[in-house]
């Protein structure tokens, strides 16, 4: 890591407890729920605890950690298990000296909810900060990428699209130059030696197929001697249809084969107990007051049933009715001459006036949180298919039958990283389903949290391809 990033990590770290102060002042000078102050006047022991709990909170959640290449609703989910952690290890703390130190539980909440506000705000301004940072050249990682494979095209595709991420490529080795647009090739991979000698590189990233031991070993050792940081992009497409989780036995690595978090009943039970106590807290807040105001404009704006029922398919590759508002009009054909499935296009003259907003809102999707009540789908998981599109992909999309070995989602990890809507392209698909598969052997609860926060950002923000 550069120096100038080092110098960044250690001001997010030393920022916090900054923080951690400014909050205990903000809440002891005004007195926002008129709960008074009593109990409070232990400053240097309350400090010392809040930092002692914050910092050890941080090291179990790993809020420091590098997040860069990583949307900013993930951070706030960091930062909320934090803060939570902290809340326990403080009131822990706070017992074992009840003797020595009081605080009034309001007063308490009362710093908690400000000192929630201030990381937050602090850290959103950090990162677009460092974004405007990057986005001038002058923050930014130098990086060296060895080999030419798929998963390096897609390494280097990545970090040159989206420029905040901070990494910089300079150039790639290889042993025969494969012509990668716009990236230079540096020479064979023996050249790696000189490179580190002469150039400044930050970091290098390996991506050479698992057959190349010798020279993957080669280049992680001259990275030792330089002291470069190095990152291997594993080659595991032999694995790619199955979950892979990567363990020891004694200090042998070995990859289980077939690992998904969502086999386990705990994880099974957490995640339906979710969507339960989620869509009933939903149609709550929201949905007794705007599901009919809803049905009453698609009524009134065009002839044909409020809710349009779909054949798709769920978990196990069994079929579901999938609800939603309807959209079009009543006379849509969803399947083209030429046999193929008719998906929604831009500027579709199948879609009303009053459907155009609801998909551009997602509020057309809300009929399927009924779904979620009956069980055959989930909040989060991979958007479920028409059947005409799933016969269609199923025989031009590598591992695409896998994505219905768990419940199908309203939202999705695909649809939050901008893989929503029309899928013209078995590439484009491809990228679908290859975002469907990190979330099913990557699930986790967190993860959940994080897609649905997401989808209410981009909700705000407006997405290009809701149409």
């Amino acid at each position: 890591m550069s120096k100038i990033n080092k110098q960044y990590q250690s001001f997010r770290f030393l920022l916090d407890a900054v923080i951690i102060v400014l909050a205990y002042f903000i809440t002891t000078n005004f007195d926002f729920f008129n709960i008074g102050v009593a109990g409070f006047k232990q400053p240097f022991l309350f400090i010392s605890i809040g930092i002692t709990s914050w910092y050890t909170a941080a090291y179990f959640s790993t809020i420091y950690g590098d997040r860069r290449s990583k949307k900013f609703s993930e951070e706030i989910i960091y930062i909320i298990y934090t803060t939570v952690l902290f809340l326990i290890l403080f009131s822990a703390i706070s017992f074992l000296l009840k003797n020595y130190f009081i605080i009034e539980a309001g007063l308490f909440y009362t710093y908690l909810f400000v000192l929630l506000f201030l990381m937050l705000l602090s850290k959103y301004a950090i990162r677009k900060y460092v974004h405007a940072i990057i986005f001038r050249k002058a923050l930014y990682d130098r990086v060296v990428i060895i080999g030419s494979t798929h998963a390096a095209i897609d390494f280097y595709e990545a970090v040159n699209k989206f420029y905040h991420y901070g990494y910089k490529c300079i150039g790639y080795l290889d042993e025969v130059d494969s012509d990668i647009d716009e990236l230079v090739y540096l020479g064979k991979i023996s050249y790696l030696n000189n490179l580190l000698s002469n150039q400044e590189v930050d970091e290098v990233i390996i991506a050479l197929p698992n057959t190349q031991s010798k020279q993957i070993q080669f280049c992680m050792e001259l990275c030792d001697a330089f002291n470069t940081k190095v990152r291997i992009l594993p080659d595991f497409d032999q694995y790619a249809s199955t979950a892979n989780k990567i363990n020891n036995i004694g200090i042998v690595p070995v990859i289980n084969v077939n690992d998904l978090p969502l086999d386990k009943l705990e994880n099974k039970l957490l995640k339906r107990g979710f969507d339960i106590i989620f869509t009933i807290l939903l149609l709550i807040a929201i949905g007794w007051w705007l599901l009919p105001i809803i049905a009453l404009f698609i009524k009134f704006s065009s002839k044909g049933p409020i809710i349009f029922k779909q054949e798709r398919w769920g978990l196990n590759n069994e079929k579901i009715i999938c609800y939603k508002f309807r959209t079009m009009v009543t006379k849509s054909f969803d399947i083209l001459e030429d046999g193929s499935f008719n998906q929604a296009t831009k500027n579709d003259k199948r879609i009303t006036s009053i459907g155009r907003i609801l998909r551009q809102t997602n509020f057309d999707e809300l009929p399927q949180f009924w779904n979620v009540l009956l069980g055959n789908m989930s909040v989060v998981g991979p958007r479920p298919h028409a059947t005409p599109m799933n016969i269609e992909s199923m025989h031009s999309v590598d591992n695409y039958m896998l994505r219905h070995i768990i419940l199908p989602g309203i939202t999705g990890w695909a649809q939050v990283n901008g893989l929503r809507g029309e899928t013209k392209t078995p590439g484009r698909m491809q990228k679908r389903v290859n975002y469907d598969l990190y979330y099913i052997h990557r699930w986790s609860f967190w993860l959940d949290l994080q897609i649905i926060l997401q989808t209410i950002i981009n909700f705000i923000k407006g997405d290009e391809n809701a149409y």
